[in-house]
């Protein structure tokens, strides 16, 4: 919906990456129909291609354009997105890269988008007052609000070890406010790696007893993946819940619109390696598979979405993709420098052979037309031939 194609549907998720004019145009047309029916969708998509010309030049028209539209659903339902966040066993980057959103920026979002009734980070309001608030709001807003975690949850000694907040009748532990929050929320959004599959958090050798927010809740969790996650990934799962519900989640629960396709999938580097041209050390030019890069196995479309308002993201910045949107991050990743199959310490063998196995299906030559097959998606595939040479002779 916004500049470095935040949109909301599955226009992103061709090969190659449709061009940002016509994205916004399919985005902005999608959105017509829904918000806008009573006016025919052809007369619609001719005044969002006028909008589009003109966003392709100054983003910021687009912004100009697109905001309309949450006001006039604000106004046809009289309320934003109600959304309760609360912070567990974290380390904070989640929301300090969602302050980095930009297309709608910050402000956008709370004046316009969300109705942010609780979080630590972002309101004013300390100690009792600020849990008076969360009390007041989780009350009011039963069955309505959107609950945003961005953390993981420990489970040892009754969650002991992380203690959000306290109140004269005792200390209120991560694991009870998720419990109690999570049973009247309308809708629940893992923010980040730690929440949707326990992440660092959990990582070894995990004395707190971390896990997912779905662990604990054993509902559907929206898990929106990343460590920190994407800005437009948190904010297009939000706002695809205010304007048409949840959005279609993938096998391990994600929205299938940010994370369908691998990082491999779209690497400006693939080049290289569909020609097994492997870089020998870190920043030299080449694919960096052999330095460590977890493209292959990792969903996400950082590629052309890419961070820091639109300019950059790993690999442009010579460093190899470490696979943070992934359940097994950062075990699975571990060591970083080191190749794909030499990762992941004890307990890898299955995830060893079945890197193998999706490594010779990105190998395979690319089908008449130079396009690579829609079926290469993140997720375990089956294909097992036997492992190419990598550069300099050795193997994966």
């Amino acid at each position: 919906m916004w500049k470095a194609s935040p949109c909301p549907y599955n226009f992103l998720a061709q090969n190659p990456p449709i061009p940002p004019a016509t994205l916004h145009l399919a985005c902005l047309s999608h959105l017509s129909a829904k918000l806008l029916d009573n006016k025919g969708v052809a007369v619609m998509e001719k005044e969002f291609e006028k909008i589009c010309r003109n966003a392709a030049a100054n983003p910021g028209d687009l912004l100009g354009e697109i905001l309309p539209l949450i006001k006039r659903h604000h106004h046809k339902h009289k309320q934003k997105l109600p959304v309760i966040w609360i912070e567990t066993n974290d380390s904070g980057d989640n929301n300090i890269s969602f302050m980095n959103s930009t297309f709608p920026y910050l402000e956008n979002i709370f004046q316009d988008i969300i109705d942010l009734l609780y979080s630590n980070t972002f309101m004013a309001a300390q100690g009792e007052d600020a849990v008076k608030l969360l009390d007041i709001a989780a009350r009011k807003y039963s069955g309505e609000y959107t609950l945003v975690v961005e953390g993981a949850v420990p489970l040892r000694d009754n969650g002991l070890y992380t203690v959000i907040f306290r109140t004269k009748k005792g200390s209120i532990t991560a694991l009870e406010a998720v419990t109690q929050l999570g049973q009247r929320a309308k809708y629940i959004v893992a923010a980040g790696t730690c929440a949707s599959f326990g992440g660092p958090s959990a990582a070894r050798p995990n004395i707190t007893g971390s896990t997912s927010v779905q662990n604990v809740l054993q509902r559907e969790v929206i898990n929106v993946s990343g460590c920190p996650v994407n800005p437009d990934w948190l904010m297009g799962t939000l706002a695809h819940l205010l304007l048409f519900g949840p959005p279609e989640l993938d096998e391990l629960g994600r929205p299938s619109l940010f994370y369908e396709f691998t990082v491999h999938r779209h690497c400006q580097r693939r080049s290289y390696f569909d020609r097994n041209d492997l870089a020998d050390s870190l920043g030299d030019i080449e694919c960096m598979f052999s330095q460590g890069c977890v493209g292959p196995k990792t969903g996400a479309d950082c590629p052309y979405r890419q961070w820091d308002n639109y300019v950059n993201w790993p690999v442009k910045a010579n460093t190899p993709c470490i696979g943070c949107t992934n359940p097994d991050f950062p075990d699975g990743s571990t060591p970083f420098f080191t190749p794909m199959p030499q990762k992941g310490g004890e307990g890898s063998i299955d995830k060893l052979q079945q890197e193998r196995s999706a490594l010779q299906f990105f190998r395979r030559p690319l089908p008449p037309g130079g396009q690579n097959p829609r079926s290469v998606r993140a997720g375990p595939v089956t294909t097992e031939p036997a492992p190419p040479q990598l550069k300099g002779g050795g193997r994966e």
